[in-house]
């Protein structure tokens, strides 16, 4: 290997460093790196399954990618997901707890205690809190989102069952799933106290609010109706009649129309609201409980208790075009669009080897990437490293243990650069995992 003598080694590092400092000339263009272009965001659906484990569905490919732990007793039954798709939460009706996914990561972040039999949850439009239905003690739990704790407990009367939330985040809604002539109660959030109840039909069990808050359409089980309510007056405007047994309901992005699942009737209901008439309904799978919207409105996704799966529906032509295999019983459905995991990139100590009048090897380059949330190792990612001006030194692939290493051979003066200024690593981020940058530092060999 070629060498020179320490003292040619100073004279060059000071030559290159008067250069590096001297000022630019008219001709002399700094290097730039070229900017990111952002990664398409993931939409996830997550399906409580109540034979145990949350289904987390990719709806790009429509198939499981992995299914998640939830309670002791394997027990879940409702979900809801946080507006900014940075958490999902799973209500747990046999052991009393609501499950706390994060979502970029999907590692199950606490399992927060709240009332007897919890079903219905819901989520306020800020994230700060999540309100849960207690169907047995027939009272809502309050969960702040920030220390996942319940901190107050409303009253709201029997069955709490389907719970929804107006767009400002200022009235809940809670059905509650008694046999006979039943109602909805209606919460000041900002009081958390029950301020009016509103006659909907018969055993009403599941809840919509339209985007606009305008109106909340209420599914009547024993009915076999949906209730078209005026929020701002709490009068019912009209009856839809639609399938056997109806239990869940899915308003879509524009707020035209209702999807509703017949659960005895083996279908999916559509509705117009704004006419209150039943369009369509479209045969699913074996006993439909719930039903949720990609964020555009372009499919549904219904879950079949009896048949273990959960059928796709495409909203403009009605017809099935897929069924999904999940887990045991899947019950409730949320999908929602969730934002890459952040990370965090480590870089190391690169050193300066001189190659006798060709430049330098800059070796041992290396950098680890790991998610921020979780501290695991990511894997399979191409890093980038580059002097703190844009130059490009060289790029490798992280292995198991999130680490990315290379070496560089450069010119005269770009090897300086790194010697004066450092160096930086830079993972440029995907669907899964978001961007970030390190600096590191480089001595002398």
């Amino acid at each position: 290997m070629l060498s020179t003598s320490p003292r040619a080694l100073v004279g060059v590092v000071a030559l290159g460093a008067a250069l590096l400092l001297a000022p630019p000339t008219a001709t002399a263009a700094p290097t730039t790196t070229a900017p990111t272009t952002p990664a398409p965001t993931r939409v996830l659906g997550y399906v409580a399954n109540n034979g145990g484990g949350v289904s987390v569905l990719d709806t790009a490919t429509d198939a499981v990618t992995t299914t998640l732990g939830d309670s002791a007793d394997g027990s879940p039954y409702g979900v809801g997901v946080a507006f900014d798709g940075a958490r999902a939460y799973v209500t747990n009706v046999r052991d009393n707890t609501l499950t706390v996914v994060d979502t970029p990561t999907n590692t199950v972040d606490a399992r927060v205690p709240v009332g007897d039999g919890p079903a219905g949850v819901v989520v306020s439009p800020d994230g700060g809190h999540a309100y849960v239905s207690n169907y047995r003690a027939g009272t809502v739990s309050v969960v702040d989102a920030a220390t996942l704790t319940t901190t107050e407990t409303i009253p709201v009367g029997p069955n709490a069952d389907g719970v929804a939330i107006s767009p400002d985040g200022d009235r809940l809604y809670v059905a509650h799933d008694v046999a006979g002539p039943g109602t909805v109660s209606v919460v000041d959030t900002a009081t958390n106290t029950e301020v009016a109840e509103i006659p909907t039909g018969s055993t009403p069990t599941a809840l919509a609010v339209t985007p606009d808050g305008a109106r909340l359409l209420v599914v009547n089980k024993a009915s076999n109706d949906v209730a078209v309510v005026s929020t701002a007056t709490n009068a019912v405007l009209g009856r839809v009649p639609v399938g056997f047994i109806p239990h869940g309901i899915a308003v879509s992005p524009d707020g035209s129309r209702a999807f509703v699942t017949n659960s005895e009737g083996h279908t999916l209901s559509v509705v117009e609201v704004d006419t209150l008439t039943h369009v369509a309904q479209v045969p699913v799978g074996r006993r439909p409980i719930s039903v949720a919207l990609t964020p555009d409105g372009s499919r549904a996704y219904v879950t079949n208790f009896l048949g273990g799966t959960v059928s796709v529906v495409d909203t403009a032509t009605l017809a099935v075009t897929g069924t999904v295999p999940v887990g045991v019983n899947p019950v409730g459905i949320a999908i929602h669009a969730v934002p890459p995991a952040s990370t965090q990139l480590t870089a190391g100590h690169a050193q300066l080897q001189l190659r006798l009048l060709l430049g330098f090897t800059v070796r041992g380059l290396d950098a680890r990437l790991v998610e921020s949330h979780t501290g695991r190792p990511v894997v399979g990612e191409r890093v980038a490293f580059r002097t703190v001006k844009g130059h490009p030194l060289c790029a490798a692939t992280t292995d198991d243990r999130g680490v990315a290493r290379c070496d560089a051979r450069v010119p005269l003066l770009v090897g300086l650069d790194t010697l004066l200024r450092g160096h930086t690593a830079g993972f440029a981020g995907d669907t899964e995992h978001g961007r970030s940058v390190s600096h590191g530092h480089t001595t002398l060999l």
